[in-house]
């Protein structure tokens, strides 16, 4: 399918990012599950490298800062028109900006904040979008989910009528979640842990996808099972970070 470049509405999905203490692990382990392909982002320090499939960019992964005992975590970033404004929005919601709004070389605005109940997000405002030069991360595709890359985001939350409320007033839009008001789950897996944003990776084999992961050093810790949009499992990588894959149901599949 030929991809078609679109500048992404506030509030869109369009950039996630790995921190972890061991960047190289990662690479190895992402590398050979999702078939990525890796060079180093010449826009960011601390040796932050992008993760490409087939040409396409679709995360990077960079080291956390020595001296700090922090675990590995993919972070979700959204489009906003401009960063300012939504950092102040997110501050006047009762969210917490801990990072920026900094600027990143020439191609953009970047802050990283927490909502409401702490779950960690980024936002992201492409020069483009100043009159300034364009960046590939703020440009959305036709979706095709190809395999390796990012199919979709959700924020796993108890409240979800409060997060619902933030991103809206923050980003103008609402947000899939991945609990119920009461806590149950969408997906029927227990969600555990801390309220996060989930990124799920598009695989062309749920199960094969586990299997390789396991393989690789990796932890399941809930599935395969099959959901309205695919066969998902939930997965952490070698250094802890949290993700999940998605492939198509076992009936689109051809498995019984």
């Amino acid at each position: 399918m030929t991809a078609v470049q679109v500048r992404l509405a506030q509030g869109t999905p369009c950039w996630v990012s790995l921190t972890t203490g061991d960047p190289d692990g990662a690479r190895a382990f992402y590398g050979s599950l999702l078939g990525w392909e890796f060079e180093p982002d010449s826009a960011r320090a601390g040796g932050c490298v992008r993760a490409a499939v087939h040409g396409t960019e679709v995360a990077a992964l960079g080291a956390a800062p020595p001296g700090r005992a922090q675990p590995a975590c993919w972070t979700t970033y959204f489009t906003v028109d401009s960063a300012d404004l939504a950092a102040q929005r997110i501050r006047e919601c009762g969210g917490t900006v801990a990072v920026g709004p900094l600027t990143v070389d020439r191609i953009g605005r970047t802050a990283i904040a927490a909502d409401l109940s702490g779950a960690v997000f980024g936002i992201w405002e492409a020069a483009g979008r100043s009159g300034r030069e364009p960046d590939r991360r703020a440009a959305g595709r036709e979706r095709a989910d190809r395999p390796g890359e990012p199919a979709w985001n959700e924020l796993v939350t108890a409240d979800e009528a409060g997060a619902a409320a933030f991103y809206r007033a923050v980003l103008g839009r609402p947000v899939a979640t991945g609990t119920q008001p009461d806590g149950t789950p969408h997906d029927g897996a227990p969600a555990g842990g801390p309220p996060h944003w989930r990124v799920h990776f598009a695989v062309a084999d749920t199960d094969l996808a586990v299997h390789r992961a396991l393989a690789l050093g990796g932890v399941l810790r809930a599935g395969p099972y099959d959901t309205p949009d695919g066969r998902v499992a939930r997965l952490a990588d070698p250094q802890g970070g949290r993700f999940a894959v998605a492939g198509p149901g076992r009936t689109a599949s051809g498995a019984v």
